[in-house]
């Protein structure tokens, strides 16, 4: 029992610093940056743009930043990143709730151990479905951009590399999928653990017989 308890708990904190991760993630500038790869010539400023804003830094240290400010013109893949950011965002926090109630560690349900470990369950799968399109989410854009660097027609100067953005929201996302996956693998194993049932022992003879 507190062996299961113990990588329940681990699961859940692999995961709760995976939604942290993702929050982080969603909320920063460098999802991708400006590359001085191939005859770029380096210039003056870096320019960087994210899910909400694009910000241009100076030699002199000085940071200039935009927040986009039509949601209508946006391109496509901003939008589509930022809602599946927010989903996994949305379904992390909602599992984080819903393991609460189910881990072993903690008094709520006590008194019925196999419906709580049905509960630890649904938040281990919850866990594993945020954590997918976290990384479904961070992959598509990271896509985007190796496909735009790569492609020909695209100018020198308009050519992206990956940000420090989407390297945490990767890493963010396979701690939740990990996390997720000890509580799943934690409650299967222990849920299956019941005790053989044996059918009743027939020692004694037959009583109640009447002789003549």
């Amino acid at each position: 029992m507190m062996h299961s308890a113990g990588i329940q708990l681990l699961g859940f904190t692999l995961a709760f610093l995976g939604v942290i991760g993702s929050i982080a993630s969603t909320v920063m500038v460098e999802w991708k940056a400006s590359s001085y790869a191939g005859d770029n010539i380096i210039t003056a400023q870096a320019m960087y743009e994210g899910l909400w804003k694009s910000c241009v830094s100076q030699s002199t240290g000085q940071i200039q930043c935009k927040v986009y400010d039509s949601l209508l013109q946006l391109p496509g893949i901003v939008l589509g990143t930022r809602g599946l950011m927010l989903c996994a965002i949305l379904l992390g926090i909602i599992s984080m709730m819903v393991e609460m109630v189910g881990m072993r560690c903690t008094t709520c349900m006590s008194e019925a151990p196999a419906q709580k470990d049905k509960v630890a369950l649904a938040g281990g799968v919850i866990f594993i479905i945020a954590g997918l399109l976290a990384l479904a989410g961070t992959s598509w854009y990271g896509h985007r951009i190796a496909k735009d660097f790569y492609n020909p027609f695209t100018p020198t100067n308009s050519r992206y590399e990956f940000g420090s953005a989407l390297y945490v929201g990767w890493g963010a996302a396979s701690l939740i999928i990990i996390g997720g996956s000890f509580l799943c693998c934690n409650c299967s194993t222990g849920g299956s653990g019941k005790q053989p049932r044996y059918p009743a022992s027939r020692s004694a003879g037959p009583q109640g017989k009447d002789y003549v």
